[in-house]
């Protein structure tokens, strides 16, 4: 690993961007698309650039190998799960709440990572960032001006999407010393086997016209959010490791709150900037405590 040149946080700065606009593109997206429609689209179209890339150089991808049970499970519950639950509950919500729901991952994947991994447990410092963040969250809750009862639920689901992200990636160890791109592409082909009949038998999409910016942000969605995103994402990580790339965690939020006002003139409350910020902070204490000692 080298140290960060100015070209590597531009990339890192690209990526963030990329990740974040994913929530406004999202809600324009539910214009037209109902949820499985967009988590099979955004999969479809998000393996295109994957799948090329295993072609180019050569990669053999083992969807339907051996292991073909373990990318069926992760491509669930890391693709089609999340994917769903976050385009059901933007449809409700803000996207800047999604995008601040969102960036709960860090936190969820500390909690788990105690009880599931052999090195990632528990130390004061993570447990006062955990505390900071997830406080946050619930203070953003009590935002009556956004969420209410009528979307509550809405955005429990975005953070149960969150929550799928991290068991995705706890079940990916299991096949950790396989290719990333091999991974990644065979857990794209068996998100797109599973959402394919759903999308026909629950939703119907082809039998109304879309509007065009709602087809747009999908492809936007699944070519260059999902696709060119994680391409981007492995060029970060193996040039300058994963303590690096995880700092994307902290400006996805920030990004998707900016993005969501320019784009959709969200509003943004006192509430939503506390929350934010409370966020960023825990976010911080978490990736500090992976170098103290554990409790």
């Amino acid at each position: 690993m080298r140290q960060p040149k100015i070209i590597d946080y531009f990339l890192l700065t690209i990526l963030s961007l990329i990740w974040a606009s994913a929530f406004f593109n999202i809600k324009i997206a539910t214009y037209s698309f109902g949820p499985v429609t967009i988590a099979f689209l955004r999969v479809f179209f998000g393996a295109i650039p994957v799948l090329l890339l295993c072609y180019f150089k050569n990669i053999k991808v083992e969807a339907f190998s051996k292991d073909w049970h373990w990318f069926a499970i992760i491509g669930f519950i890391n693709l089609v799960a999340p994917f769903f639950l976050i385009a059901y509950g933007v449809n409700s919500v803000q996207s800047n709440l999604a995008a601040i729901l969102m960036s709960t991952t860090p936190l969820s994947s500390t909690i788990l990572g105690h009880f599931y991994t052999k090195n990632e447990k528990f130390n004061l410092t993570k447990t006062i960032g955990i505390l900071i963040g997830f406080s946050g969250i619930i203070f953003l809750f009590s935002d009556n001006l956004l969420i209410d009862e009528n979307n509550f639920t809405s955005a429990l689901m975005i953070l149960l999407g969150s929550t799928c992200y991290v068991i995705g990636g706890v079940l990916t160890l299991k096949i950790s010393k396989k290719k990333n791109e091999n991974v990644t592409g065979s857990i794209l082909i068996w998100a797109i086997i599973i959402l394919l009949p759903l999308t026909f038998f629950i939703e119907q999409p082809f039998e109304t016209m879309p509007r065009t910016d709602s087809f747009v942000s999908v492809i936007y969605l699944g070519i260059v959010s999902t696709g060119i995103a994680w391409l981007l994402r492995f060029r970060i990580l193996t040039t300058n490791g994963l303590i690096f790339q995880s700092q994307v965690s902290y400006l996805i939020p920030i990004f998707g709150t900016i993005l969501g006002y320019i784009f959709l003139e969200e509003l943004i409350t006192t509430k939503v900037l506390v929350s934010l910020i409370a966020v960023c902070i825990g976010i911080y204490f978490v990736k500090k405590g992976g170098n103290t000692k554990t409790i």
